[in-house]
């Protein structure tokens, strides 16, 4: 069988999914109105697990000390395939949909820019698809559904991995949005390492008896100049950034404790810690400075993700049966109404499917898959529900999330997820081969995860934020629920 076969399978998976268009795209609305924040998803996670669960699926929900996250089974035996993705928000990105220009639907709220919203409808619609395939056409095999939060804080699945949800895995999938249908395979973003250096010393007036004091926000002030210093002998690929998330209450009060938190980033695993451990330097020279304590937490640490060529073929044969959608004049005139107000390249929607990508060009950006794909063959392929040439994190990379734009483009990921899902659990072949390309593609690189041995997550993430703005968002939740039939 090839890969890109359009099978009966396949056509019993698009007809799921096209007959439940309207609940795939209910999902990703709704999701988008919770505009959730990292380990804060508890009304998405409860959406797309409950959904799973009244489809058959057995579910696991908190795995890993993570408070939304879950794992949705079905099936029994081999091969497992595993689809994953996320479906957090960022702070401050309150959008309306459909509005080409800043308007937030809380002012100073958080909210989806990027499309984590979208990812989460494809995963459900996707899984719904495939279960009732495998189960009308006795498929043998296994289905794994992970739900993974606080991606943008890049955490969960290192987590995951680490704890041997991802041991018995022959296959894992992962989609995300893009401005269009592609796949590539070989090193296609980077690593990264995610820490807070906490600095503690001793308060005092600052008026009065400022020498009583040791001050901790000298000790992070001091830290990030040694740091920025240092970007001059950093390669160009190479990144790192951060915010004060604690600097004292105010000014006549010399702060005692102050926090930072950084994100490295490098191409490879060796070179983020490399300049992890460079910055823990830094850190002991700003404490000897300013006669502070010093304490570093890793939040999180991420391998480079990676595209597995074998895989990445037979998601390029289905994104070819699948096609781009077909987009409607307003559709285009919305999208171009947006470029130019966000002063992008204006080009409007695309209609042709992109060149096949591999070896694909190495990105700065990260993402918490990016483990997974260093223990099981994977791919990250992207599907068609946002806008080309808008930046995510963005107020204008939230407008087409809640339209027909993302609706379109969710039906398309869900197909070319399905049907490459189907590939692996109809063809054992295909499995084995995607095996021996994986073990050709690491060159003998033994993956260990970057994670501290024993490190918990922090559960408590964004929690006070999404406290303070829940009740008013909580007004614009829809209120139909998706139904699948």
């Amino acid at each position: 069988m090839a890969a890109s076969e359009l099978t009966p399978e396949k056509c019993a998976a698009f007809d799921c999914i096209e007959r439940n268009a309207e609940a795939i795209a209910l999902v990703g609305d709704s999701i988008f109105y919770f505009g959730e924040l990292g380990n804060q998803e508890y009304e998405s996670a409860a959406l797309m697990s409950g959904l799973l669960e009244r489809e058959g699926f057995t579910v696991e929900r908190g795995m890993s000390g993570f408070p939304t996250s879950f794992l949705a089974t079905y099936g029994a035996g081999k091969p497992v395939i595993a689809l994953h993705t996320e479906f957090d928000g960022n702070p401050d990105n309150s959008q309306k949909p459909g509005v080409p220009e800043p308007s937030a639907i809380v002012d100073g709220a958080p909210g989806h820019c990027e499309g984590h919203n979208v990812n989460a409808a494809v995963m459900t619609g996707a899984a719904i698809a495939i279960r009732r395939v495998m189960e009308e056409r006795k498929l043998p095999g296994t289905l794994k559904v992970l739900g993974a939060p606080a991606e943008e804080q890049v955490l969960s699945r290192p987590y995951f991995v680490r704890d041997g949800y991802f041991d018995d895995v022959d296959i894992a999938l992962h989609p995300h949005i893009g401005a269009d249908l592609r796949v590539g395979y070989g090193l296609l973003q980077s690593a990264l390492i995610s820490a807070t250096f906490t600095f503690h010393g001793e308060s005092a007036h600052a008026g009065t008896a400022p020498w009583n004091a040791r001050d901790a926000l000298d000790a992070v002030m001091l830290m990030d100049a040694g740091l920025n210093q240092y970007r001059e002998h950093l390669r160009p690929t190479t990144r790192l950034h951060r915010v004060i998330v604690e600097g004292g209450h105010q000014p006549n009060v010399i702060p005692k404790r102050a926090k930072i938190w950084w994100y490295f980033r490098d191409p490879g695993a060796e070179g983020a810690e490399k300049l992890f451990e460079h910055a823990k330097r830094v850190a002991q020279g700003a404490a000897m400075m300013t006669n502070t304590e010093w304490e570093h937490m890793v939040l999180s640490a991420v391998w480079p993700t990676r595209g597995n060529q074998t895989v990445a073929e037979v998601v390029r044969g289905n994104i070819e049966n699948v096609g781009m959608p077909r987009w409607s004049n307003e559709e285009n005139d919305l999208a171009v109404a947006l470029q130019e107000k966000a002063g992008a390249g204006v080009s409007g929607l695309r209609h042709d499917l992109p060149p096949f990508e591999g070896p694909a060009e190495q990105r700065a950006s990260a993402n918490d898959g990016g483990d997974v794909s260093w223990k099981v063959p994977m791919v990250k392929f992207y599907y068609p529900g946002n806008v080309p040439n808008i930046g995510f994190h963005h107020w204008a990379a939230g407008v087409a999330l809640a339209t027909s734009i993302a609706h379109k483009g969710a039906v398309a990921g869900a197909k070319v997820l399905a049907a490459s899902a189907l590939d692996f659990l109809m063809n054992p072949q295909l499995v084995a081969e995607a095996w021996t390309t994986f073990r050709q593609e690491l060159g003998g690189v033994e993956y260990h995860p970057l994670l501290p041995l024993g490190q918990d997550p922090p559960a408590d993430l964004n929690r006070d934020l999404m406290e303070a703005f829940r009740p008013a968002m909580r007004e614009h939740y829809i209120k139909d629920k998706p139904e699948f039939v």
